[in-house]
């Protein structure tokens, strides 16, 4: 147990899924945060012999869980049929429903991104209000201003990774 009373799981199993999103995203405030959810499918492709070329095989699904920040990201940023790569922890669960036992296979997804090798994307960075009126003020050389702004806001500004 961490000091904070905080428990820490070390067997989660972490996937990376590459596929396409089969379903719109659905997004919800709740009491911690944004949730979205979406249904992934994962073509499992094979080398076929014969014909001397990939195939697709049977179709796994999976319903792709994502909180906070990444949930926001991801309701203003994907769309049914695009290419992406879902990176999290694997999540089976069982129900009975009408003496029926159902299996799920969840993701809670910790990144998720554009399969580039299909396509181009481009980044925009979101930023909190807060940084913004900060950056501001501070290039007009006034205070910052006082805690209470939350809101997202799309800045525009160029992205440049660093190595």
């Amino acid at each position: 147990m961490q000091p904070d009373g905080e428990v820490t799981v070390m067997n989660d199993t972490m996937v990376t899924v590459v596929g396409n999103v089969a379903t719109n995203v659905e997004y919800r405030e709740t009491a911690t945060g944004g949730m979205a959810r979406f249904r992934f499918a994962v073509p499992s492709r094979r080398w076929d012999r014969r014909a001397g070329n990939w195939t697709d095989g049977p179709t796994s699904f999976y319903t792709v869980f994502a909180w906070r920040s990444l949930a926001q990201n991801l309701a203003g940023s994907v769309s049914v049929g695009e290419p992406l790569l879902v990176h999290g922890r694997l999540k089976v669960r069982e129900e009975e429903s009408d003496g029926r036992r159902r299996t799920f296979v969840d993701i809670d997804a910790l990144a998720v991104g554009h399969d580039l090798t299909r396509g181009t994307s481009a980044f925009r960075r979101v930023v909190k209000s807060r940084d913004l009126d900060e950056r501001s003020a501070a290039a007009v050389g006034a205070p910052p201003p006082r805690a209470g702004a939350g809101e997202a806001v799309e800045t525009g500004v160029p992205v440049v990774a660093v190595p």
